[in-house]
């Protein structure tokens, strides 16, 4: 019988302590939904005491959202705990979460204590936290760095004091998979009573390595894993709950574990995060980067069109993206050509195709990406080459005055020109340009980057839309961080078919 693992989710405490990532409540209601639906088991909704906003917040989740258990995280003081209770006043199934150093490093420099008060300071707080939760966390802080057998002692007393659940933290990401998951084992074989409660843990990714040391914890024994979406958290990050569960969807068997997770939830709960969060997913990340389905050389696309699974270990519908992707570029093969002419309903003989690849190859020199109208080009109809394309853009924008764009297009032969306002000047040219275009398109990545540096730079933009379920990229660049913005944005709905 598979064992079950628990998916504790930090995004909204943890993750929201990313630079730049913070939500307001709303927000944090709107990505809290989204977990229920995914299926995680226990959401860490905030650090109550840190802010009065932050404890609203965590109210207001506890009334959004009923079936997880609603976790408020203290430290080991009553005031902490206090503002814990309070916060989970109205949550239908609540758990507080204390935590103390338990590392020398910590509890010497940090603390300027000994690990006999740090210990008691531990224990009193769980026994306080006890009178107004049956079910009570308790984390040592930085256990990846605590010599094991003060660890053991630690972890023991704090089940006697009436935690129901013991959290080990890689805090700083410092341990090596293999090493952290003899610790684990070394707790279970030295910890009297550890059988009776759940063993959880929460690891960093500063070397890398969080969802290696997650995976190790999960072998050797524990029964939670605290995770947050597309890995974000303090510094390089969280474990990253996408990679953590599929590999316990697709090593299952091995594993012999299993979890809640409707993993067809995945992709657009991280574009969720993603968008609310202001915080890019790097296109190379594993399961939800935009790269994570997609083939590009020929070798690769022709073992996927013969069969998926010589590329791929995973359907990209169990996460919810609707298809792999193969792109066209000078490393694309014969076999990734024909698929897409077929797919534009065009039958070609092996010898045609041996010629048209010829010339396929001389277009996909001079631009990255071959899009269906080039496509079309070199099958001879007569297409428009550029589709929509920018011919001039005004802005007009300020502190004192709302933003306005006029953008003028040429769609084939017609030149068409529209205005409108917006929240920015971004937003006010995107729906300048919706206008003429008249498609209902989502906005799912907004990225610039600046291609050397300096005030006179030229930018670039990188754009994910989705249309009628589909995804589509779009690259431009100027001068002009909001002209580049525009050429983008013009980029992928040139990709529409």
């Amino acid at each position: 019988m598979k064992k079950q693992i628990i998916i504790f989710d930090t995004t909204l405490r943890d993750g929201e302590q990313s630079p730049g990532c913070q939500l307001n409540t709303v927000e944090k209601i709107e990505v809290a939904k989204a977990l229920d639906e995914l299926g995680v088991d226990v959401i860490e909704a905030g650090f109550p005491i840190s802010s009065p906003g932050d404890l609203h917040s965590v109210q207001e989740i506890t009334k959004a959202v009923t079936r997880p258990t609603i976790a408020a995280l203290s430290r080991a003081i009553k005031a902490d705990i206090d503002a814990a209770v309070e916060s989970l006043q109205f949550a239908k199934n609540k758990r507080i979460h204390t935590f103390i150093s338990s590392s020398d490093i910590h509890i010497i420099h940090q603390f300027k204590s000994t690990r006999e008060k740090i210990m008691e300071q531990g224990i009193e707080a769980i026994k306080y936290a006890k009178q107004f939760a049956q079910d009570v966390e308790f984390s040592a802080m930085d256990a990846g760095r605590t010599e094991n057998e003060f660890l053991a002692k630690f972890i023991e007393a704090a089940i006697k004091a009436g935690a129901t659940t013991v959290n080990i933290p890689d805090t700083t990401g410092y341990c090596l998979p293999e090493e952290f998951g003899a610790k684990i084992k070394y707790l279970f074989d030295h910890v009297k009573g550890i059988e009776n409660v759940i063993v959880s843990v929460h690891c960093h990714n500063d070397l890398g390595l969080a969802t290696a040391n997650t995976i190790s914890s999960v072998m050797n024994g524990v029964q939670q894993i605290e995770v947050t979406v597309n890995g974000v958290g303090e510094r390089a990050g969280n474990t990253s709950l996408e990679e953590a569960v599929m590999i316990l969807k697709t090593r299952g068997e091995d594993l012999q574990t299993t979890t809640n997770i409707n993993t067809q939830k995945i992709y657009p709960t991280s574009r969720l995060v993603s968008r609310l969060m202001r915080m890019p997913v790097q296109a190379n990340k594993a399961i939800v980067g935009r790269n994570a389905f997609a083939h590009s050389s020929g070798i690769h696309q022709n073992g996927i069109l013969k069969n998926r699974f010589t590329y791929e270990i995973m359907n990209p519908e169990d996460v919810g993206i609707n298809q792999s992707s193969l792109s066209l570029t000078a490393r694309s093969g014969r076999a990734a050509l024909q698929f897409h002419l077929e797919r534009l309903g065009y039958k070609v003989s092996k010898e045609e195709l041996d010629e048209i690849y010829k010339r396929f190859l001389e277009v996909a020199d001079k631009k990255k990406d071959v899009n269906d109208n080039d496509l079309r080009m070199l099958m001879g109809e007569k297409t428009q080459p550029s589709g929509i394309k920018l011919v001039s853009a005004e802005i007009i924008a300020g502190t004192a005055k709302k933003p306005r764009a006029t953008v003028s297009l040429k769609i084939g032969d017609k030149h068409r020109k529209s205005s409108s306002y917006g929240n920015g000047p971004v937003d006010a040219a995107f729906r300048a340009v919706n206008k003429v275009v008249q498609r209902d398109v989502i906005l799912d990545e907004f990225l610039i980057q600046a291609m050397s540096g300096g005030s006179d730079d030229m930018g670039k933009v990188h754009i994910q839309i989705t249309y009628k379920g589909n995804t589509y990229h779009g690259f431009g660049a100027d001068t002009d961080i909001i002209v580049a913005s525009v050429r983008a944005y013009i980029d992928a709905l040139n990709k529409i078919v």
